[in-house]
């Protein structure tokens, strides 16, 4: 039995969560949950966003699960999920963008990976005015180093070798940001280098993001920076149905944590109409590196069911005319 941290979020996250809990009781997982909090609700409970009751459950048991977290734009509190990258030094974003049954896209046959450095770029938070009085002019700092751009790079691989996967491109834009993203790219080829059996190629982002919406399914296993991985992988779920429909791990060397990565929707809270889809397959993702990778195939199977059979079963944002419950009873009854 896993003992898992798990974090329901705000809005539609406890909803989700329980949807989730109740499929994997369902698949008996082996899983033990240690229900923490974090986001808007905790900051209004407790005056911080992350309790640090919450940081040493994630320090002891090294896994999360984690629902959509509310994050104030332009003021308040910075972002619980920057934060938790961070501390626990989560350098490794993965995003999974597949094609599913029924659910509407013009892609067919999409079936890419996103691997997003998790903790540089211009996301490291360095911003400051140059006049503290006026406010007119602020600047940001990226910061890039070999290190972490060898860690993540040579995740992407290590993932493409593992799981049968025949090619990685390397997304940068080191012919303007020659420095940074300059020092990216030239990592990326030294570590391409090592992997002869893997096809290697790298794209400047902007043609990347045509090529992704001209051709997706020429991709495979992407990498790239921070902020260019945050754009993508929005992208890439866009591609396959939106960020309802897809998951997403944040993995370190001592630490994982899985999320929704989608908005927490206030407006549809409690109204049993939220689609618990991202979340579900972050969760298999987390039996995945877990190691109980048929569980998370017995529930993938059942999903795909599911969707076959959506107008009766399915939430509404996917095409069907049914409720968190009824989407969550026929994974179960799948199973």
């Amino acid at each position: 039995m896993k003992k898992v941290v798990l974090i329901a979020g705000d809005g539609i996250g406890t909803e989700i969560t329980a949807a989730v809990v109740s499929i994997l009781e369902k698949a008996n997982a082996k899983v033990q949950w240690i229900e923490k909090k974090a986001g808007l609700a905790a900051h209004q409970e407790s005056g911080n966003a992350l309790p640090e009751d919450t940081v040493e459950a994630i320090k002891e048991h090294r896994i999360a699960l984690k629902g959509p977290l509310t994050t104030p734009v332009g003021t308040g509190f910075r972002s619980v999920n920057v934060a938790l990258r961070q501390q626990f030094n989560l350098y490794s974003n993965i995003r999974p963008a597949r094609t599913l049954p029924n659910i509407d896209s013009p892609f067919k046959n999409v079936d890419m990976v996103i691997f997003r450095e998790n903790t540089q770029g211009l996301y490291i938070g360095r911003e400051h005015w140059i006049d503290e009085d006026t406010k007119n002019h602020a600047e940001s700092i990226a910061v890039v180093t070999e290190a972490a751009s060898r860690k993540i790079i040579k995740a992407a691989f290590e993932y493409a070798r593992a799981n049968g996967r025949k090619k990685v491109t390397l997304v940068h834009k080191a012919n303007i940001l020659k420095f940074t993203t300059g020092l990216f790219l030239e990592v990326g080829r030294s570590v391409a280098a090592d992997y002869s059996d893997i096809e290697f190629e790298d794209l400047i982002v902007d043609n990347m993001a045509m090529q992704m919406v001209m051709r997706p399914q020429r991709f495979d296993v992407v990498v790239t920076t921070n902020l260019f991985g945050d754009i993508l992988s929005d992208l890439a779920s866009g591609l396959v149905g939106g960020l309802g429909v897809t998951g997403a791990a944040n993995i370190g060397d001592d630490a994982a944590m899985f999320e929704a990565v989608h908005g927490s929707a206030p407006d549809i809270a409690g109204q049993n109409k939220a689609n618990p889809l991202a979340l579900l397959f972050s969760s298999l993702m987390m039996l995945e590196h877990i190691g109980q990778k048929q569980t998370a195939e017995d529930i993938r199977k059942a999903i795909y069911k599911t969707l076959v059979e959506r107008k009766v079963y399915c939430t509404p944002d996917i095409g069907g005319e049914g409720t968190t419950s009824t989407f969550t009873q026929a994974v179960c009854d799948n199973i």
